[in-house]
């Protein structure tokens, strides 16, 4: 582990709604949303009004009548983003970009050219500003987690550097929830113990954490909460993994609430998967209660898939089994789907015809073949026509989306 602070976190201020009012200078300084149905982003004028990213747009408007929506500009998003990361590229090749509007760097390698670690942040911070007119804040520490932190207490527009000597005396004050991993829920859950900051996390008995977050994610918090993570920053990552997941609301726990929601999500994965020729093996469904308990099922495949239907049949089927688990579970109100054990060059090997049970999921099959086909038609119509112009009926008529596909892809890590 690193001795002194070399790792910088750049993470774009919000960004959505800062490169519409790039856009449209009429709109800085103006409470902003990103979205209509539901805020994708929302403006630091909007959100001093209480305006988050996920809230209703009618209750968004109730918090601040003067809100303005706009619909987006997903070309700029990411054209902005890729310029922002790539200034930060020019002083260092260890970059791991990790969303669309954020990334770590480390520039131990790198200060004999550009000097010390806080005045790359802040030639960082110039060039973002004057290059492409947005801005960003920086965090810089020992720590991948302590640099992320520090840029989020940096906001807006600001530098924030940790020095190795008092790090724990910048940490232990923060709340819990700036924590990576600790979200609304998991905030929740320990607030019930009256774990409210990171100092009082640090100094709660393990077994204590264990009850309430199990043992894994105890054990990483409190870790974390002595800032002990040994992660490196990891230039040109290969993902292991690929998923989506989407938040329903509080819907009945039976079929025909639960089948568009997945086969949407494996429209999203399967084609991210053939874009880059990385079928997997494993597929594991999430499902989230409408009590926030969730439940996990997967399956592996002797072979790696990347077909649409393939996908979405056997998410149903693990689904299905779940709530044979939980009968007492009403109501979900998230679903997720990811696949693991991804392929590289893997050349699809053609199965004969033995009547086998499962042989319309099997890649290689008669049906399989045909299915993989219309994915790939399908793929070829998007590429030159864009994402709405086809898709699977099922899905296209049976699940309003109120996050348009174009932000999800954003969102989403790429492989």
């Amino acid at each position: 582990m690193a001795t002194t602070a070399t790792i910088l976190h750049a993470d774009l201020d919000a960004f959505y709604a800062s490169v519409e009012q790039l856009l449209d200078p009429s709109l800085r300084g103006k409470p902003v949303a990103v979205g209509g149905g539901v805020v994708l982003a929302a403006s630091y004028e909007a959100k001093a009004f209480g305006v988050r990213g996920g809230m209703p747009g009618w209750r968004a408007r109730e918090l601040c009548p003067q809100l303005i929506f706009v619909s987006g500009h997903f070309k700029e998003y990411q054209r902005l983003g890729d310029a922002a990361i790539k200034v930060i590229g020019d002083f260092t090749p260890l970059v791991e970009r990790i969303s669309i509007d954020e990334a770590f760097a480390d520039v131990a390698g790198c200060t004999h050219l550009f000097g010390p670690p806080d005045e790359i942040a802040r030639t960082i911070r110039r060039r973002v500003r004057a290059e492409l007119g947005l801005p960003i804040s920086v965090g810089v520490a020992r720590t991948k987690h302590l640099a992320k932190i520090a840029s989020q207490v940096a906001k807006p527009d600001g530098l924030v550097v940790v020095d190795p000597d008092t790090e724990l005396q910048f940490l232990h004050h923060l709340p819990v929830e700036l924590m990576w991993g600790v979200g609304p829920a998991t905030k929740a859950w320990l607030a019930e113990i009256r774990v409210l900051t990171i100092g009082q996390l640090a100094t709660t008995p393990g077994w204590s954490l264990e009850q309430v977050l199990g043992p894994a994610a105890g054990e990483k918090l409190a870790a974390l909460a002595w800032n002990r993570d040994p992660r490196e920053v990891k230039a040109h990552r290969r993902a292991r993994s690929v998923g989506a997941q989407s938040a329903i609301g509080r819907k009945p726990a039976n079929e025909q609430f639960f089948r568009p929601t997945l086969l949407h999500l494996a429209d999203r994965i399967g084609t991210r998967l053939r874009a880059k020729a990385r079928p997997g093996r494993t597929v594991t469904v999430r499902v989230r209660f409408a009590n926030l308990n969730s439940a996990s099922r997967s399956v592996t495949l002797d072979v790696p898939i990347s077909t649409t239907v393939i996908l979405a049949e056997l998410a149903i089927d693990l689904v299905r089994a779940v709530l044979a688990d939980h009968p007492d579970e009403r109501t979900i109100s998230l679903l997720a789907i990811s696949v693991s054990h991804l392929e590289e060059d893997w050349d699809l090997q053609l199965d004969f015809p033995l009547g086998l049970h499962d042989e319309p999921r099997r890649p290689g099959s008669k049906i399989g073949m045909a299915r993989w086909a219309a994915d790939r038609a399908v793929d070829k119509i998007r590429d030159r026509f864009g994402s709405d112009a086809i898709g699977y009926g099922s899905v296209a008529l049976g699940i309003f989306r109120s996050v348009p596909d174009e932000f999800r892809e954003l969102a989403e890590k790429d492989l």
